[in-house]
């Protein structure tokens, strides 16, 4: 097998274990009512991953990394929308890098 049809091949099975996540839980969820705390615990996931992605790298790295995740952190204190957050947090580590 090729590098290039292993590559190929290595991203459909991740695109489809991805899309088989997904559509699982959304079959495992159909009969319950999500609202109250369970809605609110829902919510909270999206950022909770996404800080369990970051935090090792915010402290396993430079300084640059470190002051734009303090960036970040504040950018998400003003309740921005998520996509926005990420763009401010990804800006800042690139011009902290260039600067550092």
């Amino acid at each position: 097998m090729s590098d290039d049809l292993l590559t190929v091949a290595t991203i459909v099975a991740m695109a489809a274990a991805t899309y088989l996540t997904r559509i699982g839980g959304l079959y495992l969820m159909r009969g319950v009512s999500v609202k109250g705390r369970l809605k609110a615990a829902l919510d909270a996931l999206p950022p909770a991953v996404l800080m369990a992605v970051i935090a090792p790298t915010v402290l396993a790295t430079g300084p640059a990394e470190t002051v734009a995740a303090l960036i970040t952190v504040g950018a998400a204190f003003l309740r921005l929308p998520m996509i926005a957050v990420v763009a401010i947090g990804v800006a800042a580590v690139v011009a902290l890098r260039a600067l550092f």
